[in-house]
């Protein structure tokens, strides 16, 4: 795909008497929720407003995702909708940004007329220039391939590392991030790396995000300070492969006073049994050592986790660092994709079976309290029933808290897309998947029974998804509290209000409870009282939260 970039017709940042209204949707993963909030946080200091009626909004936005084909449904028929909204409401913009939008470039526009500006993942930094130019344009003149502003990255993985770090402006849109207490819950994620270099056969990562670029260790910590400092207490590490990164600090390039990213090298398998991770030298800082430099030098910072871990290289010396501090949640999200190493060497994974659970094994062994959790894809072609088999027998000796378990769709712009026939028959993706799926629950609830009776440490998040469901049907009759009790726990204040909250263990299990919602984004103890295959449920232990 051709590298775009927008002609800039006029000034990036619009007028502060603009005051234009903005939706934004969020489809797919974590680094995506990343992305829109990195975005609102540019776009607000812009002078522009976000509302949750996209009907009433002067820009309607959706951050995109390319991985499983039902998300890209979604937004097409979103696209849909905005389509017929605007023959009434001309001057509403519609932008489709993330990887959809650099997966499909200008086809999009060709398709859907209606879509004012595309913006690839690697090009948000340029979004209120787009924005502005979008908006300074003639409503006579829009519409159409020709008038659609248009930001993508193209190819990047030919790039030379001093050419990336010369080149690199993403940075800025993490260094200009909001550290404002309203724009959290207690909780926030930081990017330590973008891309990914892996190449799995069915994944489009690489060409919608690019090369992996990691990101400075100071940049990161300083990041870390300044969430712990506006509030929050548990931050979330996430990249595409968070165990290869890597820093070499004797190769740092400064550009306009900050230091910029580098590409990361393109790891062969490590073919110890065990640690180190990668290792570049002494001066390199590894991901086992970034863990270290988080923890010392933010020592107000009352949980740290990362996702997600690529199954190979993944070294002891990162798992000494997770058993040395308590701080680091016990917790590894490890894909495994499938429980076949025919089906493993066509998806380029890079590892077998037997090394995937000397890694499982390996965890185990320095945390006997970890929780793990892996992906799985179903229907992958030429999957054979054996494959499917053992794949279930995986699952079975992984004891996986949870499991993220598809069916295999190809996406267009995958080398498997390209070469592989999908030979399995819908009919037999949906029984793999409902089998693996039925596997998968009898483990879950076996691990979850184990906490029945105990006192865990809970990170409260958010009111239960049945409590928003009750306020938002009120149509606001009785505000948020309705679903609030006077407290009847003991202990419990003279009329504390409670309602179903919604909150997360170290080891990432979810767990319901009645409680105050002034708990919501606080660390507090919780004493599990039942267990299902999905979910924890027990009852606040009284003057436990911790709030420093």
């Amino acid at each position: 795909m051709p590298q775009h970039t927008p002609t800039q017709t006029a000034p990036a940042t619009p007028p502060p008497s603009t005051s234009l209204t903005v939706f934004l949707e969020t489809f797919g993963c974590q680094m995506n929720v990343l992305d829109s909030q990195l975005v609102q946080g540019q776009l607000r200091g812009l002078g522009y407003r976000f509302i949750d009626d996209w009907k009433q909004a002067d820009v309607v936005l959706y951050n995109t995702c390319s991985v499983r084909e039902r998300a890209e449904q979604k937004v097409w028929s979103r696209v849909g909708e905005v389509g017929v909204h605007k023959k009434t409401h001309p001057h509403v913009l519609l932008g489709v940004i993330g990887c959809m939008a650099e997966r499909d470039g200008d086809n999009t526009v060709r398709k859907y007329p209606q879509v004012d500006l595309l913006c690839g993942p690697g090009e948000l930094d340029k979004l209120p220039m787009l924005i502005d130019n979008a908006v300074r344009t003639s409503l006579e003149d829009r519409g159409g391939i020709h008038a659609a502003k248009i930001a993508l990255q193209g190819d990047t993985h030919r790039r030379s590392a001093t050419l990336a770090a010369a080149e690199d402006k993403l940075e800025m849109l993490d260094l200009s991030r909001s550290f404002s207490p309203d724009d959290h819950n207690g909780s926030a994620y930081v990017r330590i790396t973008r891309g990914c270099n892996k190449f799995c056969t069915y994944c489009v990562v690489p060409k919608t995000r690019g090369a992996e670029v990691h990101r400075p260790p100071t940049h990161l910590i300083d990041e870390c300070k300044r969430l712990v400092d506006s509030g929050v207490k548990e931050i979330t590490l996430l990249g595409q492969t968070v165990n290869h990164y890597h820093y070499d600090n004797t190769q740092a390039v400064e550009l306009n006073g900050h230091l910029q990213p580098q590409i990361g090298t393109i790891i062969g398998p490590n073919r110890g049994t065990g640690g180190p991770s990668p290792t570049f030298g002494t001066d390199v800082t590894s991901f086992a050592s970034l863990l270290k430099k988080i923890c010392d030098e933010v020592p107000d910072l009352l949980r740290l986790r990362f996702v997600t871990s690529f199954p190979r290289d993944f070294g002891d010396d990162i798992l000494q660092v997770m058993a040395d501090e308590p701080r680091i949640c016990r917790y590894l999200h490890l894909p495994v994709q499938s429980g076949s190493d025919r089906m493993l060497k066509m998806m380029n994974r890079g590892y077998t079976v037997a090394q995937y659970m000397d890694l499982v094994d390996r965890v185990r062994a320095f945390m006997p309290d970890a929780e793990l959790a892996t992906d799985i894809i179903c229907g992958f072609p030429t999957e054979t029933e054996e494959d499917h088999l053992a794949t279930a027998d995986l699952l079975r000796r992984g004891r996986f808290k949870n499991s993220f378990i598809f069916k295999y769709s190809p996406r267009p712009g995958t080398s498997a897309y390209d070469r592989l026939k999908d030979d399995v028959t819908d009919t037999d993706k949906k029984r793999r998947n409902n089998e693996l799926l039925a596997v998968q629950n009898e483990v879950s609830a076996q691990v979850h029974q184990a906490y029945v009776g105990k006192t865990i440490s809970v990170f409260v998040e958010s009111i239960s998804a049945r409590e928003r469901k009750a306020i938002a049907s009120a149509s606001g009759a009785r505000g948020v509290e309705l679903g609030w009790e006077k407290s009847s726990e003991p202990g419990g204040s003279v009329g504390e209000l409670v309602t179903q909250l919604v909150g997360r263990t170290g080891g990432d299990i979810i767990v319901i409870f009645d409680g105050d919602p002034a708990l919501i984004g606080q660390i507090i103890d919780i004493k599990i009282r039942t267990a299902s295959p999905l979910t924890l449920f027990g009852e606040l232990i009284h003057s436990t939260a911790t709030t420093s």
